[in-house]
């Protein structure tokens, strides 16, 4: 037996034996659950009484067909194990989102999203099929020509539907070395402009954007290169973000570039204190997004909640044409800085769970941090939910949301979601889409 057919069969082994367990609990009567190893949600909730099914072991690359530029993958392999494969191919996922610890049937189930989504999309628009175990105990394969209601309904249901055991990827080639260009901008209005047309022309591989402040904005352009004449290494010492406002032009590896945000959590690091340079210099081994997300995680189970601090941990989606607008609410009304600005295309076909429009341009802003408050709890979150609403855009549902039942439901398509939890969880193994992502329970 070759070692296709050896992963194929463990594959179809451990999936049954999965598929088992779920019915254990049906009959149990408990809801189900995972027991993984990484998350990068960022709400806390107290353990509720669940079934837990064990997908650990489902970390491996299947196959790589290199002729079809696609991957084979189970749903708890991370990205960064993924790339470190793909890459002796000389290929990369079309989209890889920016931390290691993501995994792809995470990056499915809610809404991934790099600086190659300008040509690609996101994650999800990138996934040619997928093996889904169902709430009713089934593994259904799905994909745009077979079981389509669960293949365009699964994207964003955050496993409130059930748990991606296996996907089909695209790949698309890689060179082993990335050149970069920083273009800085002094004013909102030219440098989303500039940013449509950077996108519109599509030269560059990867585009993404970083904003200081309201007079120092900067687009990054990124393209593959077979040589560099020296590169960057921004894995210990040197601090990517920082980079940014003092080189226009740098050489990274393909793989420097595809992690270069990982090291410092963007630039998030600075809660944990390790951009100090005295500090840094010993802790190369922790310089890494798995490990802040522990420490962190551990921190919201044994300390209380600061005073006079909001936590704001937010990615929102907002068309081109209304991103000056945000941008402008964002700096003044939450003051948070920096900010990540990702521009991403919508495909052709809509998808049940993500109200945004079909082929249309939208920039994602990525801001994180505390905010000082003397008002009531979840104000400034509250208050940029309901801007992004007034301008037509969407929410990541990772983090902290506090829309009531009737407003959320307003956004997100109850009549299919419903119609999608009747037939792949009649029995209600898994929580419904608001009781996940906004009830705190």
């Amino acid at each position: 037996m070759d070692a296709i057919a050896e992963c194929e069969t463990s594959y179809r082994a451990r999936s049954a034996a999965l598929a088992s367990g779920l019915q254990a609990a049906r009959a149990s009567g408990l809801p189900a659950g995972l027991r993984k190893t990484t998350s990068n949600l960022f709400r806390h909730r107290q353990p509720a009484p669940r079934h837990r099914l064990d997908v650990r072991a489902f970390n491996h690359v299947l196959r790589i067909d290199a002729e079809r530029m696609t991957a084979d993958v189970e749903g708890m392999i991370t990205y960064e194990a993924l790339v470190e494969e793909t890459l002796r191919y000389g290929l990369l996922p079309a989209v890889v989102p920016q931390l290691k610890t993501i995994t792809t049937g995470g990056a499915v189930s809610g809404l991934g999203i790099e600086s190659s989504s300008f040509k690609y999309g996101l994650v999800h628009e990138t996934v040619e099929a997928m093996e889904i175990l169902t709430g009713n105990g089934a593994i259904v394969r799905c994909s745009a020509c077979q079981n389509p209601d669960l293949f365009f309904g699964f994207p964003n249901s955050y496993g409130t539907l059930g748990y991606v055991l296996r996907l089909t990827v695209r790949l698309v080639p890689a060179s082993p070395y990335v050149y970069v260009t920083h273009t800085r901008f002094a004013a909102p209005d030219s440098f989303f402009a500039h940013l449509a047309r950077v996108c519109d022309q599509a030269s560059a591989h990867f585009v993404d954007a970083t904003i200081f402040g309201s007079d120092e904005m900067y687009i990054t352009q990124a393209v593959f290169a077979g040589g560099a004449p020296e590169v960057s290494d921004y894995t210990y010492m040197d601090i990517y973000y920082r980079s940014i406002q003092r080189k226009q032009h740098d050489w990274l590896t393909a793989k420097g570039y595809i992690w270069r945000w990982d090291t410092d959590w963007f630039w998030c690091s600075k809660h944990f204190g390790v951009q100090n340079a005295a500090l840094r210099l010993f802790a190369r081994p922790a310089l890494n997004s798995r490990t802040y997300q522990r420490v962190m995680r551990l921190s919201q189970k044994l300390l209380p909640a600061s005073p006079g601090l909001e936590s704001v941990i937010q990615d929102v989606d907002v068309p081109i044409a209304r991103a000056a607008e945000f941008c402008d609410f964002l700096l003044r009304e939450i003051a948070i800085s920096p900010v990540w600005v990702c521009p991403f295309k919508t495909s052709l076909r809509t998808y049940d769970l993500c109200p945004l429009i079909p082929n249309q341009l939208y920039v994602n802003f990525g801001f994180w941090d505390m905010v000082p408050t003397t008002r009531e709890s979840g104000y400034y979150n509250r208050l940029i939910e309901r801007k992004i609403q007034e301008l037509g855009g969407a929410k990541g549902l990772y983090s902290a949301s506090y829309y009531d039942r009737e407003t959320f439901w307003s956004i997100y398509d109850k009549v299919r979601y419903d119609q999608l939890k009747a037939t792949y969880d009649p029995d209600a193994m898994f929580p419904d889409l608001y009781a996940k992502c906004v009830e705190r329970k």
